[in-house]
């Protein structure tokens, strides 16, 4: 039997009282009384420990917890209130806001300008970083989750809400539900990485912002337009969203999107187009994106013109295109992509087919005309059938799309 002698249970004691010591001892530094006291521009350095929140910052300072700092708001409202500009918060571990999806209960609420708050770990917080009406902000390096509840009951890692000529770069998020762009222009949102959410990027009404450079996966969709315009998407990767409705990038009445240089890999749907573009005599530019080992490379959900798809690679997708209610896809312009699926020849070899690429549904469209029969997709009746149709036609195949120029090879 092991035997304490009573010298170790006094060390014991004292190591217990002087642990416990310094972790209270934090705990009963007023930083909110710092903060008021501090004067603008001054330079806060929070030692080791763990901070009571929730603080709020009204005047332009900087926190700074050196890796170290812990600020808990003990399960009410926002962590940190920041309602000034020009203020930095950095290198904190900000947790345990409130559960209050009306007061939107945060790591860090900004209601100001020309902000920076990088380098922060935000966790076990409803919503992660909330900015309302305020610009040129800058949200950088920091890694955020929110609470461990079901994915509809989370809030959102990003939210802005009218704020224009933000920068949303280098943030890992995962375990949230979205990052959402709503009534708000001019944000450049890059060279993020979010995993395990719903939408790692929503936009609505939200006009002329750019999304470059992100990687997103295992979300149930990765990047979605709701009646935004002038936004650019360019050199992003979306994979694995492949849920019931997984979709990579999909747009819904919107116009003059350009999507350039991204991959699209192993989703329920790469591209999903829903009445877009919207505004009458305008064009959606799909150009030089890898299309791949998706179920559906591009669905439309009518007979709707204006997307221009240009030198874009479609590989192993098991559909190319889809149209649903019987309609083609046939009034956009195709030209000038490689298809995997291609059978023509290349007599002349300038690397375009001597023939146009053109992409048919036989039997298996069915699933497209009923949905309750989508369900069946891929299953061997309906392949039996596609391949029985091909074989030796008892209807006339559907005519979805026509590319005039082909590539033969890519890069």
């Amino acid at each position: 039997m092991l035997m304490i002698t009573k010298h170790v249970k006094i060390f014991l004691y004292v190591l217990l009282v002087v642990s416990y010591g310094n972790l209270f001892a934090a705990d009963k530094i007023n930083l909110q009384k710092i903060i008021d006291e501090a004067k603008k521009g001054d330079v806060i350095v929070l030692e080791p420990g763990v901070y009571k929140g929730a603080v709020i910052i009204e005047k332009p300072i900087t926190i700074d917890g050196q890796g170290k700092a812990v600020i808990d708001a003990g399960g009410k409202g926002s962590v940190v209130y920041l309602d000034t500009d020009g203020a930095v918060i950095r290198n904190l571990h900000l947790t345990n806001s409130g559960s209050s999806h009306n007061d939107i209960d945060s790591g860090i609420q900004v209601r100001g300008n020309f902000n920076v708050i990088k380098d922060n770990i935000i966790d076990n917080c409803l919503f992660g970083v909330d900015l309302q009406q305020s610009e040129f902000n800058v949200v950088r390096r920091n890694e955020i989750s929110s609470k461990p509840v079901d994915l509809g009951m989370r809030g959102d890692a990003i939210r802005l809400w009218y704020s224009f000529g933000n920068k949303i770069t280098h943030n890992y998020i995962h375990d949230s539900r979205d990052t959402v762009v709503w009534y708000s222009k001019d944000n450049v949102i890059s060279h993020n990485k979010s995993t395990r959410g719903r939408y790692a990027l929503h936009f609505m009404y939200a006009q002329y912002n750019k999304i470059e450079h992100n990687k997103y996966w295992d979300n149930s969709v990765g990047i979605f337009l709701m009646y935004s315009d002038g936004v650019e998407i360019r050199n992003n990767e979306v994979s694995y969203a492949n849920g019931a409705t997984g979709v990579g990038i999909g747009m819904k009445e919107s116009s003059e999107i350009v999507v350039v240089g991204n991959k699209l890999l192993y989703n329920a749907v790469g591209f999903y187009m829903d009445v877009s573009p919207f505004q009458p005599d305008t064009v959606n530019h799909v150009e030089n994106n890898l299309v791949a080992f998706n179920n559906i490379g591009v669905r439309f959900l009518n007979d709707w013109p204006g997307n221009h798809f240009i030198n874009n690679r479609f590989k192993s997708n098991i559909n190319q295109v889809s149209v649903s209610d019987g309609d083609t896809a046939n009034r956009n312009r195709w030209d000038g992509n490689y298809w995997d699926d291609y059978r023509g020849f290349d007599l002349n070899k300038d690397g375009i087919g001597d023939t146009p690429y053109e992409y048919y549904s036989y039997a298996d469209r069915i699933w497209m005309d009923v949905p309750a029969a989508e369900f069946f997709k891929g299953s061997p009746l309906l392949e039996v059938l596609d391949f029985i149709e091909r074989l030796a036609p008892f209807s006339p195949p559907e005519l979805v799309m026509r590319d005039s120029k082909p590539k033969l090879f890519v890069d």
